[in-house]
């Protein structure tokens, strides 16, 4: 980081106390208690889900054999490996309380307000449309039928959509509205969303089985309701989510592990952290999740975070890199998972713009956000604190402006760039565990016998 780039990086967070006072950023313990039997210990109830109880949409293994049987003469539409990531958000209640791909008037609501609004009048955010693009064809054979079949591309059964309801699909307005800009380039866009079909396709969704990947990770795919009940098992009186898409280095443990102390100063007994990576699409260049699941493991093993008071699991949505409008997504999900904690750093679910040489969103504005955000009052935002190389102590630490000549911003970038470069970080920067998972990632990338790239140092402030 340049010294106008720290100077600038200063003021940004001088400017936000301010705003960061008048919110619910460092709220007071809020959660309702009740006595526990055994040994009379205190334990909190967890936050309720939205809507009031998790919607899961799987089919009971009891109706299997009727619901197959029905789909045999029903119209198939083949769905996409992220379509199917999209069933498996809501098949286990990640959307609660949606109950299917998005009708028009849902689609409607989020677009233009970021939040549904509930029969008995309730607001819920909801501010990623979650919908199914057909085309012409697929359309015209569905024809005057009231359900589909949805099948993957081997054409085996994943779920029915039921009294369905087929609307236009501006793509350009579904665009603008949640990236802000038309900019060729976003990876979602690019991926799923141009070359879609010109309609879309609601309704009430049932899925035949659990979504599983068959990759190994399985186990690490908890659903809310599992997430609830190891959270119960653990005695949590309060859960803090952690979501991130890169590995763990030692700033993000600082972050967390802080986090922990300040809720046991605020009064709680048995903090739990949810290390929540997220497991659907991303772009070409983020580290694959099967990598980072790896490093995850190392960074417990080699004891950065406590296993037990640490609940690793995967979060199945895609990504769609779409700064504050995307991280409502990430923490009203985590609300149905019964997280009352949201950690948000500087620019959340953000990325680079894709024409232009500058960041698409403004750093703070998704933790502002967060702050204001419909349907999220329940939830209290941690912002992050800026963490740093000290180069005094060899080791990441919160960073000091009055000291700033000894920190170094070694940014995910960088962090790519010597791993690439099979080159080690500072001292103190990861854990060696999974460090080596790191480079050993990009090991497998190269070609045999690829030479050392040329070193790229790592700038000081």
């Amino acid at each position: 980081m340049t010294s106008l780039a720290a100077s600038l990086h200063l003021k940004s967070l001088n400017t936000n106390l301010d705003f960061i006072r008048k919110t619910h950023f460092a709220p007071p313990r809020n959660l309702p208690l009740r006595r526990a039997g055994a040994g009379n210990r205190i334990v909190a109830s967890l936050i309720e889900p939205d809507g009031g109880r998790l919607v899961e949409l799987l089919v009971k293994e009891s109706d299997k054999k009727a619901k197959i049987k029905e789909a045999v003469n029903l119209p198939k539409i083949r769905i996409s490996k992220i379509d199917i990531q999209w069933v498996h958000v809501l098949s286990e209640g990640w959307a609660s309380p949606l109950r299917g791909f998005m009708r028009e008037s849902e689609f409607l609501q989020t677009l233009h307000f970021n939040s549904l609004r509930l029969q008995d009048g309730s607001i819920v955010n909801m501010s990623v449309p979650i919908v199914l693009a057909i085309d012409d064809e697929q359309k015209n054979r569905v024809g005057s039928s009231a359900a589909v079949a949805l099948v993957d591309d081997r054409d085996e059964l994943v779920a029915t959509l039921n009294n369905i309801e087929i609307y236009a699909h501006n793509k350009e307005e579904r665009i603008a509205r949640t990236w802000g800009t038309t900019a060729p380039g976003l990876p979602y866009v690019e991926e799923a969303i141009r070359g879609a079909g010109n309609w879309l396709i609601g309704g009430d969704l049932e899925v035949l089985s659990r979504i599983k990947y068959n990759d190994g990770l399985d186990h690490f795919r908890l659903t809310p309701a599992e997430l609830r009940n190891e959270f119960i098992r653990r005695n949590a009186d309060a859960v803090f989510v952690f979501q991130l898409r890169n590995p763990v280095h030692n700033g993000h443990a600082l972050l967390m592990t802080d986090t922990r102390r300040r809720l046991l100063e605020m009064g709680y007994q048995n903090p739990i952290l949810l290390l929540h990576p997220l497991g659907g699409y991303t772009k070409v260049d983020d580290v694959p999740l099967n990598w980072r699941m790896k490093q995850h493991e190392k960074v417990l093993e080699d004891g950065v975070l406590d296993p037990e008071t640490t609940v690793v699991s995967i979060f199945p949505s895609p990504m769609h890199y779409a700064g504050p409008t995307e991280v409502q997504w990430h923490a009203k999900a985590r609300i149905n998972a019964g997280a009352n904690f949201y950690i948000v750093g500087r620019d959340p679910a953000g990325m680079g713009h894709p024409t232009e040489n500058r960041d698409l969103y403004d750093a703070d504005h998704g933790k502002k956000v967060l702050s204001m955000a419909p349907g999220l009052e329940r939830l209290n935002i941690l912002p992050f604190k800026v963490a740093a190389y000290d180069k005094t102590v060899s080791k990441m630490a919160f960073f000091d402006p009055a000291r700033a000549q000894d920190f170094i911003f070694i940014s995910g970038t960088k962090m790519r760039t010597l791993a690439k470069n099979r080159e080690n970080p500072p001292d103190g920067f990861m854990c060696p565990g999974g460090w080596k998972v790191l480079v050993d990632y990009y090991n497998s990338l190269a070609p045999e016998n690829d030479p050392k790239p040329q070193q790229v140092p790592v700038s000081a402030s």
